[in-house]
């Protein structure tokens, strides 16, 4: 469980997240949308003390930080770590050993290679299957489809499942709206800093139908008439 009071963050006195108060139950996965810019990445950094905000943020188990599995959008690896290296630095984070990684490499992933040298795609799984070892308990996941191939995508929706079926709460940003439909329990839309529109599965549809509507309501046809 994460319970967030009153969360404020801004940039340059520029206002990003306006005083957000939302509560994310054990067992749960969580959809966020929202524009570029809308504060996204932002909300998910303040959840993981990456950030510095105003107001408040509670979780069970406590101390969030020691039990939460944050994938970032564009994850960083540090030079000349070998994949292997990368998972073993973020078990030890843990203090947690394991012997045989090979078993357990989910991806495929040439472990004995430099990280920095994987694709986009790669990076993502490894620093996937990193925090999925750490046996963390809650799970923020920035755009975990972007730039993965289709054999892996089936792979992330399978394991946020399983996650979920094991009790954990899941937080995840999407710009592909049917991943978030087939995985969330609810759906929230991340607007002039403010989570709006809270929508459970039974009414993914009509939400889907009604941000499709505001986007085409920009008037697409003068672009191309």
């Amino acid at each position: 469980m994460i319970r967030i009071d009153n969360l404020k963050k801004s940039y340059n006195k520029k206002d990003i997240l306006k005083g957000i108060t939302v509560q994310f139950e054990t067992g749960k996965v969580y959809g966020i949308v929202g524009e570029n810019g809308a504060g996204k990445t932002t909300l998910f950094k303040c959840i993981a003390s990456l950030e510095k905000f105003e107001g408040s943020i509670s979780s069970q188990p406590s101390p969030l930080k020691d039990h939460l599995g944050y994938l970032p959008t564009e994850p960083y690896f540090f030079p000349r770590i070998t994949g292997k290296e990368y998972i073993q630095l973020l078990l030890n984070a843990r203090g947690i050993s394991h012997k045989n990684l090979k078993q357990k490499n989910l991806f495929d992933l040439p472990l004995n290679q430099y990280a920095l040298e994987y694709s986009t795609g790669m990076k993502k799984k490894l620093a996937l299957q990193a925090i999925l070892l750490q046996k963390n308990n809650l799970f923020i996941l920035d755009e975990p489809y972007n730039g993965v191939d289709i054999q892996s995508n089936i792979i992330i929706s399978e394991i946020i499942q399983k996650l979920k079926e094991a009790g954990k709460t899941i937080l995840i940003s999407s710009h592909i709206f049917s991943t978030l439909k087939e995985s969330c329990d609810e759906i929230y839309l991340l607007q002039d800093g403010q989570l709006k529109n809270r929508t459970k599965k039974a009414d993914f549809d009509t939400f889907e139908k009604e941000l499709h509507d505001s986007i085409i309501s920009i008037k697409v046809d003068d672009f191309i008439s």
